[in-house]
């Protein structure tokens, strides 16, 4: 079997269905080589507790999760979107099956230390399910929420549980955004990305918002792995193929020296 690719999806393309079955679609065609989709999903999150009554706190990026929130952030994430995806996953022919990160006790959590509230700290454990799975041929599709030692269920950022997956399976990883990687202070797309000038360009605000978090768990996803990380945009689901084939898309996020 070869390398497993764990591909991390979320925000728009899940508001997007044409494009999720898109990117699906070409996923479908990789036969010899097995995927994991590791899915957040902050857009569909934000309205139903907006809906519910409650406002949205970020802290560089990254979300705040009071104890109160969490049932809707976790019915939002593991229930409504995750079995969204494994449904359009479906209508494409795929089998499908929809996960946790705790489930078959593959990710452990404990609590971020960050004050975020209810939001863990993945850590790979135990890859018997996944690779069971895998060498079935089934695709699955995890949502970023976890539990900690204790059963407490914890949201986790889903660029820090597909690195945790990438791990669990030393497999490569590719994120998925809405843009074609990360730009610099003169707006063009970089080829190459470390950590000293990733630091230099979050100093200046040139990487911001989410991207500086998914820039971050990009630099750690490399340094614990020792190789490089893709980031690139869902937009074009066609790169997929030509990451494969070792062709440089996106942008590279590459290990400290």
């Amino acid at each position: 079997m070869n390398k497993p690719l764990v591909i991390k999806i979320g925000g728009a393309i899940l508001e997007k269905e044409q494009a999720l079955v898109e990117l699906l679609s070409v996923i479908a065609t990789l036969e010899d080589h097995p995927v994991v989709l590791v899915h957040g999903g902050g857009c569909v999150v934000d309205e139903m507790l907006e809906q519910a009554g409650f406002t949205t706190q970020k802290k560089a990026g990254l979300r705040v999760t009071p104890a109160e929130q969490m049932p809707i952030i976790s019915g939002a994430l593991a229930g409504s979107v995750n079995k969204s995806i494994v449904a359009t996953a479906t209508s494409v022919g795929m089998q499908a099956v929809g996960l946790s990160l705790s489930d078959g006790n593959m990710i452990s959590c404990k609590l971020s230390d960050k004050d975020l509230g209810l939001v863990g700290e993945p850590k790979p454990k135990d890859s018997k399910l996944l690779d069971t799975l895998l060498k079935a041929k089934f695709l699955p599709i995890i949502s970023s929420i976890g539990s900690l030692s204790s059963g407490e269920l914890v949201n986790v950022n889903a660029d820090d549980a597909a690195v945790a997956i990438c791990q669990l399976l030393n497999a490569e990883l590719l994120l998925l955004t809405d843009v074609n990687g990360v730009k610099d202070g003169n707006g063009e797309y970089l080829s190459s990305l470390d950590s000293e000038l990733a630091k230099i360009l979050i100093e200046q605000g040139v990487i911001a918002g989410g991207m500086t978090a998914k820039v971050n768990a990009a630099l750690h996803a490399a340094n614990q792995l020792r190789r490089s990380i893709a980031v690139a945009s869902w937009q074009s689901p066609e790169q997929i193929i030509n990451l494969l084939k070792g062709d440089n898309i996106g942008t590279r996020i590459q290990p400290g020296r």
